[in-house]
């Protein structure tokens, strides 16, 4: 628990990042938090105002049992498949928290107090089965301030088109290349079109795009290590913050731009970009790297527990720190290029890494909840 004095002293940093334009996501969920009140106690005292999950933490959540073994006797007494025994917990964890975050919702205009819930992994290349996925979420959840993950994939691509056209708010998840970036704005953009088009109020739709930081430094400074030459070394910790500084560069020109002019006429919210993946893996790092060096007005950036306490405790946030620094972030990820590691072929990798990630979390948590419910009905004979 966080007492009054604690969350008078430590609340510096992260006030200093709310008043620099910096909305504070939690990238955690389970039952056992809701319904103990630390989310609503982090709302409270630590500047949080939206919350992100992903297979990962689902299956992290789920996977322990804890808070789950009532409903997961129901619904073995029912007996619902695997995939919809997933879907009613993880819905109903969102559902909850969603109302938590309500009153920041209420208060932000719909900004903030977001939650966000990922289609199926395993859809991540089906179009018109991520669409389909994202509509069911949306009704499953019935919060207006819910927002549908879905990844950046080629496929995912029309599905933000349609999904954002329909009138949902989405979260854009596993970017992690400029040009993809720039598809999933251009995206965003068509999707608010067909949105006007249908008649649809623009200024009720919201979304982010997630862009991720730490894997980029965890593959590149691992190429960089086997280099081994002082050149190289000397670029560890810096092609992550290129990466995201030149995607904010990017941002500010899309939604300055005439296209989203005509739509910002018709009150339509600008896509957020959302640093995803702060938590620094390297311990050579500052564990506060992500959070500091990633600050810009009209972004998110959603920590893990652990990088918010960080943040908290020692975190040293002294204004804008990405604005300034395009012509460096250019210089940065031309000097690894030089090098031989091929920008291109490393952020592929990456978004292949990250969908089968979340496709092999997402499995072993359906297996975790079969074992379950297989253990539940054997107790109910």
């Amino acid at each position: 628990m966080i007492t009054v004095t604690e969350a008078t002293a430590t609340a510096g940093a992260l006030r200093r990042l709310s008043e620099a334009g910096v909305s504070i996501w939690l990238d955690d969920l389970s039952r056992r938090r809701i319904e103990s009140g630390n989310l609503a106690e982090l709302v409270e005292s630590r500047n949080v105002v939206g919350v992100t999950t992903n297979p990962s933490i689902f299956q992290a959540a789920i996977g322990s049992g804890e808070g789950y073994q009532e409903q997961l006797a129901d619904l073995a007494t029912r007996g619902v498949t695997v995939d919809e025994a997933v879907r009613m917990m993880t819905t109903a964890d969102v559902r909850a928290a969603a109302d938590v975050l309500r009153g920041v919702y209420d208060a932000t205009g719909g900004r903030d107090g977001r939650v966000s819930i990922e289609v199926d992994p395993r859809l991540a290349h089906d179009t018109r089965a991520t669409i389909a996925e994202a509509r069911q979420l949306a009704w499953l959840v019935d919060r207006p301030n819910v927002m549908i993950k879905i990844p950046a994939t080629k496929a995912g691509l029309p599905a933000i088109t349609e999904v954002i056209g329909a009138g949902i708010s989405v979260n854009v998840t596993l970017i992690f290349s400029l040009e993809r970036y720039r598809e999933v704005m251009d995206a965003y953009l068509a999707g608010l079109e067909k949105a006007q088009a249908a008649g649809l109020d623009l200024a009720g739709i919201h979304s982010v795009a997630s862009f991720f930081v730490s894997r980029v430094d965890s593959e590149i400074d691992k190429r960089l290590t086997l280099l081994g030459t002082d050149d190289a070394l000397a670029l560890k910790g810096k092609a992550a913050l290129a990466n995201a500084r030149l995607a904010y560069e990017a941002y500010e020109n899309v939604f300055a731009g005439d296209r989203f002019t005509a739509l910002a006429g018709a009150r339509a919210n600008p896509q957020r970009p959302l640093w995803a993946s702060t938590g620094v893996k390297d311990p050579a790092f500052r564990d506060t790297l992500y959070v500091e060096e990633l600050v810009a007005p009209g972004t998110v950036n959603t920590m893990p527990e652990a990088t918010l306490d960080a943040a908290a405790d020692h975190g040293d946030v002294q204004g804008d720190t990405v604005t300034g620094g395009y012509a460096q972030a250019r210089a940065d990820l031309g000097a690894v290029e030089r090098l031989g590691i091929a920008y291109d072929e490393v952020v592929q990798q990456l978004e292949q890494e990250g969908v089968a990630k979340f496709e092999a979390a997402w499995q072993e948590l359906l297996d975790a909840v079969t074992k379950s419910l297989d253990s539940k009905g054997v107790d109910g004979e």
